[in-house]
């Protein structure tokens, strides 16, 4: 009997594959060479990357912070020149009330002399000149106007500023106006001819031409007093009204001045 080779169900035919894994140390230490130096290119690239940013923000903040120096000098020596600007403008402005003051002493004397009551005839001269006499503003602006030129922002205190540019630019221009533009104030220009044609043939004089005194009683008609008193009171009214609006003046600038002494401190 021939036997037949038995089949084992179940049981695989495949034969058993053996897998063998390569190593090569040579190629392994390349790979980990190839690794530290990329870390090291990086490392670099990061330091170079860092030491570029801090130069290029410590060259900006070097910058910022000597922009700044600069401004706070350049506030400094301004705020310097504006002051010793006002301090002259101080005394111009005294002076200017003590001629408008001394044209008030003037209308007092002239209405006694045209109301033909007792005078001092050696002061005449003193009050024939400052009757009619009219005064310029003169204020001192180029340290203001070197501020323009820089930059009204300069200043960084608000109120310094606020004040600074509103006496120069509402203060000082009014003054200006009030004393030089405005027709009613210029006394000269209106009232000289017709009071010298009633008062100066009454004038005595030496060999000089100085006047020595005013012969008494003028002699006046009713009209002629009338017009010279009706000018007296004119002179006078706008006299005071400028003294006003030059004490207030007076007493912005001495203001100022305190806030840029204490600005500058």
């Amino acid at each position: 009997m021939n036997t037949k080779p038995s089949k084992n169900k179940g049981v695989s035919t495949h034969e058993p594959v053996d897998v063998q894994i390569s190593h090569n140390p040579a190629s392994t230490v390349s790979k980990v060479k190839n690794i530290e130096i990329d870390r090291g290119r990086w490392s670099k690239f990061a330091f170079e990357f860092l030491s570029i940013f801090v130069a290029v923000i410590s060259a900006f903040a070097l910058n910022n912070w000597n922009d700044h120096r600069k401004d706070n000098v350049a506030e400094h020596n301004i705020l310097e020149e504006i002051s010793n600007g006002l301090e002259k403008d101080i005394k111009d402005t005294e002076q200017n009330i003590m001629g408008h003051k001394y044209g008030l002493m003037a209308c007092q004397y002239w209405r006694k002399v045209i109301n033909d009551q007792v005078i001092n005839s050696d002061s005449i001269q003193f009050h024939y000149f400052n009757l009619l006499r009219d005064f310029i503003s003169l204020q001192n602006t180029s340290g203001y106007e070197n501020l323009k030129s820089r930059g009204l922002e300069l200043i960084k205190n608000d109120s310094l500023r606020t004040s600074i540019i509103s006496l120069y630019e509402y203060d000082y221009k009014t003054l200006k106006t009030l004393e030089e533009d405005y027709f009613e104030m210029q006394f000269h220009e209106n009232y000289f001819k017709e009071f010298n044609e009633l008062i100066a043939p009454n004038f005595q004089f030496d060999i000089n031409g100085n006047i020595l005194g005013i012969k008494m009683p003028l002699h006046l008609n009713r009209s002629d007093k009338n017009k010279l008193l009706s000018y007296l009171w004119k002179i006078e009214s706008n006299r005071n009204f400028t003294l006003q609006y030059y004490q207030i003046i007076e007493t912005n600038i001495q203001a100022l001045i305190k806030k840029i002494e204490k600005e500058i401190q």
